[in-house]
């Protein structure tokens, strides 16, 4: 358990910049539609892609690179609707504003995703006191801005702590306790794998949902849903598995030393 301050003064950095991401998150659903958000949300898998080779210095291959954009290309098609099931004047016909902040917000959420997983391996601390560093300080700053909107509104609501936990149900503590775990689960993958897997998780636990939900609640499957699972599926092979699987090459001819022929130094000067 590292407790060296210069250690210790680099866990506010992704603090503040998931409070910055969350916020600009709200900022861009009021500029465009969620169908139109939640497609501008797959170009944090590319973004990811680019800031882990920059900011980590892990090189990928060609393969690799097609794999990531196989993948935003496959859960993007999974979320597009058809002209029937909704409006399509709606779908990416939002102000610049809405775009812009969009972007943002995916540079924003790979960059916090890669400088977590630097902190996590910087060294071999407890990956539970890492968690506690972060999470102490990402608590300290949403409370600073709980104070702030009280001054801002008079406290006419009274102090923020005595409202914190107002409306909540089992479902709602199912749900932070869900959340809680995905945490530590996104921790591990953080301290012993790295942003691309979680990048893969995430999105096949999206597709996974989608097929759930049509046995749960009577989800209609859609043709773009079943070529965006199989999109991602092609994906995920193309990045993990060994390039022998993928290309066939040819294999290594060695040179039968009985069959080299000596040719003497004065024979070569001639042809010269």
């Amino acid at each position: 358990m590292t407790t060296d301050w210069k250690s210790v003064r680099l866990f506010p950095i992704p603090s503040v910049i998931y409070l910055i991401h969350n916020n600009v998150q709200f900022a861009t659903l009021m500029y465009v539609d969620t169908s139109t958000y939640q497609i501008m949300g797959n170009l944090k898998i590319v973004t990811t892609g680019i800031l882990f080779r920059l900011f980590l210095k892990k090189k990928l291959s060609n393969l690799q690179w097609m794999a990531i954009v196989l993948l935003a290309v496959g859960t993007t098609t999974s979320q597009v609707k058809g002209c029937g099931e909704a409006s399509c004047d709606s779908l990416f016909s939002a102000p610049i504003q809405g775009y812009m902040l969009g972007i943002l917000s995916a540079c924003l959420s790979a960059l916090a995703g890669v400088y977590t997983e630097f902190l996590m391996k910087k060294n071999n601390d407890s990956l539970y006191w890492q968690n506690i560093q972060l999470y102490t300080f990402g608590s300290i700053f949403n409370m600073a801005r709980l104070v702030v909107d009280d001054f801002r509104g008079g406290f006419e609501k009274g102090p923020w702590w005595q409202r914190l936990f107002n409306g909540y149900s089992i479902t709602t503590w199912l749900v932070v306790l869900n959340l809680g775990s995905t945490g530590l689960l996104v921790s591990w993958l953080m301290k012993y794998a790295d942003n691309i897997v979680k990048v893969y998780s995430t999105s096949m636990a999206m597709l996974l949902t989608m097929v759930l939900s049509v046995f749960l609640f009577s989800f209609k499957p859609t043709l773009q849903l079943f070529l965006g699972i199989i999109v991602c599926m092609m994906s995920l092979h193309m990045y993990f598995a060994p390039p022998h699987m993928l290309v066939d090459i040819p294999p290594a001819i060695k040179s039968d030393p009985e069959s080299l022929v000596n040719v003497p130094v004065d024979r070569i000067k001639s042809y010269l």
